[in-house]
């Protein structure tokens, strides 16, 4: 692939992305079913409220991450650049798009760089199963140690690629490939999902291959099988395929829940848009609640000091809902009363999860 269509490809994701039009037409994540308890009589002062986490091995002073997106085209490298420097002010992670497309053209790689203007923020890498199959354990470690990651997200998508023009078809030895990497990379491995969720199923079996930590990226916000429908051609069988499964995948609070059960520590991702939402995954057992979309366009409306300022606001709103759920710490959250909605409780008892 050139770099020109593949540059137009990054340029077409954030588009649609940021754009909204490839949101969950009838799936949520189920969030709002997870209900805390509010407590009249929280006996604290806000400004006293412990945010700081843990994840995959690097402390956060917030249980954020703000997900993996861009890179590759000259935009896509402004934006990560000012995302890590908000994302290093306000103390928590940030992850850069797929490495791939500086793996195939090593020019896109400054687009990918953001040590220079985020020397101590807690930064994520990030490649394709598939890919991470094809360059081998070496390159895949290059990729991480070029960009001087802390971790290095490894992404499953094969829902997205199923609708994409010229996308992967050959999902075999996926797992073994994540073994390998977990057992030779000198950073920690993220698994991570595209929008999709984790099962049950894929939960314990990266559990049994040692993956400590995992990204859900669950069903409820931005679907990447309906942002590959928008760029298919119209009246294609693609664009038909991504029709007809727009709305595929695992609500994120299912799945949050799944990988607490399995043992895995969890960045909740996919649909979450406030600190309310991080916090409801943090009740779920989530170590860190993760936000793409309502980052970029909070960028895209008023650049570096529109996304730090919304980084802020999510921040001091976990703090607020710690507060009135009665707990000293966000990381206390999951040990908070709450209450289950009815759909989620269902989810989790066909599952087998409690």
């Amino acid at each position: 692939m050139s770099p020109p269509s593949i540059s137009q490809r990054k340029a077409d994701h954030l588009a649609v992305a940021a754009s909204g039009e490839a949101d969950f037409r009838h799936l949520t994540t189920l969030l709002e079913e997870v209900h805390l308890i509010h407590q009249a009589l929280p006996e604290q002062a806000v400004d006293e409220i412990e945010l700081d986490a843990e994840v995959a091995g690097c402390r956060l002073r917030a249980p954020v991450v703000v997900s993996g997106m861009t890179g590759g085209t000259a935009e896509a490298g402004a934006i990560n650049r000012d995302l890590a420097r908000a994302a290093e002010t306000a103390g928590v992670a940030f992850g850069v798009g797929s490495q791939r497309a500086m793996a195939q053209h090593p020019e896109l790689e400054e687009t990918f760089q953001v040590r220079d203007a985020a020397p101590h923020v807690v930064l994520i890498g990030n490649i394709g199963v598939v890919q991470a199959r094809e360059l081998g354990r070496t390159r895949v470690a290059e990729l991480a140690k070029q960009i001087d990651a802390d971790a290095m997200a490894v992404h499953l998508n094969p829902a997205m690629e199923m609708i994409q023009d010229g996308g992967d078809r050959d999902f075999r030895g996926a797992l073994d490939t994540v073994a390998e990497l977990v057992d030779t990379l000198r950073v920690p491995v993220i698994v991570k999902e595209t929008g999709c969720g984790l099962s049950p199923q894929a939960a314990s079996a990266l559990r049994r291959i040692g993956v400590e930590t995992v990204d859900v990226s669950g069903a409820g916000g931005t679907s990447w099988v309906a942002v590959e429908a928008r760029r298919a051609a119209p009246d294609s069988a693609a664009r038909r395929l991504g029709e007809e499964l727009w709305d595929w995948g695992i609500p994120t609070a299912v799945s949050t829940a799944v990988c607490v059960a399995e043992g895995l520590q969890v960045i909740a991702t996919g649909g979450l848009r406030s600190g309310l939402d991080v916090a409801r995954a943090l009740a779920l057992g989530a170590r860190a609640g993760g936000l793409a979309a309502p980052v970029l366009r909070a960028h895209r409306d008023g650049g570096y000091d529109g996304a730090l300022a919304f980084l802020e606001e999510l921040v001091a709103s976990i703090r607020t809902v710690t507060l009135l759920s009665g707990c000293a710490a966000s990381r206390s959250l999951s040990q908070a009363p709450r209450h289950l909605g009815p759909t989620l409780r269902a989810w989790l008892s066909d599952l087998g999860v409690r």
